[in-house]
């Protein structure tokens, strides 16, 4: 598979743990769930890369399982994180939305979705640490211009429209100053509830995000 999947090394750095640009996210040790979906999404055009959404589209189900498989099994040690250039009120205001979010506009924390240690949440939802700025900002920014697509209904798109640019730009500023935890693995189970449906989450059940029929959960 490691020779297979040399087209998507190319991009997203050997063994897809990340590109030095800042564009290309890091894919290694990704929930499988998640890696899935977001084949899915660009082979379904969803997502819209032109690159991404070529290679993919003569793949089936089942080859897109097995990528989203490898990618997830591999655990690579992350590089340290970026330095940030926000002021006191930036990162204090960031931090707040990353942890506590704000229930005057209905903006659940990041936490509430992918885990206190923000390392995700197995199966569908990604970490969100060890992710370069640009490319946080990049996403976040396309789901608050309708640029970017999940199955619905599409969580991220509301909470991001829920949020200023400035807010978008300090919370990926801030996300990418912070450090990995040693264990970098994503939560088996959500601590609580879900702040609001999201994807197939909700409705998974206990279908494996690799088996044939398993639910699409939300995509970030």
């Amino acid at each position: 598979m490691a020779q297979r999947v040399l087209a998507c090394t190319g991009c997203h750095g050997r063994q897809g743990r990340a590109a030095p640009d800042g564009f290309y996210p890091r894919i290694a040790g990704k929930p499988a769930g998640y890696l899935y979906n977001q084949l899915l999404n660009f082979r379904d055009a969803r997502r819209h890369y032109a690159l991404m959404n070529g290679l993919l589209a003569p793949l089936d189900d089942a080859y897109l399982r097995e990528i989203a498989a490898h990618f997830a099994s591999l655990e690579i040690p992350y590089p340290p994180p970026a330095a940030t250039a926000l002021g006191d009120a930036e990162r204090a205001s960031a931090a707040r939305l990353v942890t506590e979010g704000d229930a005057k506009r209905h903006v659940p924390p990041c936490i509430a979705c992918h885990g206190k240690a923000m390392t995700g949440t197995a199966p569908f939802v990604p970490g969100l640490l060890g992710l370069p700025r640009d490319y946080l900002n990049a996403q976040l920014g396309a789901w608050r211009e309708d640029k970017r697509r999940a199955q619905s209904p599409d969580c991220m798109s509301r909470v991001a429209k829920a949020i200023a640019p400035e807010e978008i730009s300090a919370i990926s500023a801030w996300l990418a100053a912070q450090p990995v935890p040693a264990d970098a693995r994503a939560a088996s189970t959500f601590a609580a509830p879900l702040p609001f449906e999201c994807g197939g989450v909700a409705n998974a059940g206990t279908a494996s995000p690799l088996s044939p029929g398993a639910a699409s959960g939300p995509t970030r």
